[in-house]
């Protein structure tokens, strides 16, 4: 598995990065078949450390931790604990899952927008609007723009993804109904779903 270890505005000691390299290869060995690639990124936060963690399991599959604590081996460890807890969870599903994704279509790729709340302004208008960047209201304007793939998943799995991944929201095309669902987690933390073709009850 490749794995980058980078510090935002900190110097990462080399015993550091060894054994951040060490430990996310256990976690992979023991979950999954055969993981892509992990980026671990460090930062300062006033009086403590962070650690976020993104594990690509699979194409399409993203298992993220993040932790905070007064050093960064702390806080790497707490993030490395919330990725072992998502993963205990689904333990028995994750690697079926990993290479069922294999044999699916390619996940139809989707633009993700950021959005700024402004008092007023004038977005998708005039001589210097962009034809590429969708209109938005009188009162929000694109701040930054990625990416984001649209899976073919069960209900179940998106589940699964939303909280292997700590999202709060997914949106996917329902192996089922091959119709566009979302996902998302609730104030209360439960899940929500969020189905168009559903029929009216």
């Amino acid at each position: 598995m490749q794995i980058s270890v980078a510090g935002k505005q900190i110097d990462l000691s080399d015993a550091l990065r060894t054994r951040v390299t060490t430990h996310l290869d256990v976690i992979a060995e023991k979950y999954f078949d055969d993981a892509l690639e992990a980026s671990v990124t460090f930062g300062r936060a006033r009086s403590f450390f962070t650690c976020d963690i993104n594990v690509h399991a699979a194409r399409g599959l993203v298992v993220r931790g993040e932790g905070e604590a007064a050093d960064a081996h702390g806080a790497f460890d707490d993030a490395a604990e919330h990725i072992a807890k998502r993963l205990r969870r689904y333990r028995r599903r994750v690697n079926d899952h990993a290479r069922d994704l294999a044999h699916r279509r390619r996940p139809e790729i989707g633009r993700q927008y950021i959005l700024r709340q402004d008092e007023e302004v004038n977005v998708g208008h005039g001589s210097e609007a962009s034809a590429e960047v969708p209109p938005t209201n009188a009162y929000a304007t694109i701040i930054a723009e990625q990416e984001t793939q649209i899976s073919t998943l069960s209900v179940g799995e998106a589940v699964m993804q939303l909280d292997l991944a700590d999202r709060t929201v997914l949106m996917f095309r329902n192996s089922a109904s091959d119709g566009i669902n979302v996902v998302y987690r609730r104030p209360d933390g439960h899940i929500g779903w969020l189905d168009p073709d559903a029929p009216a009850r």
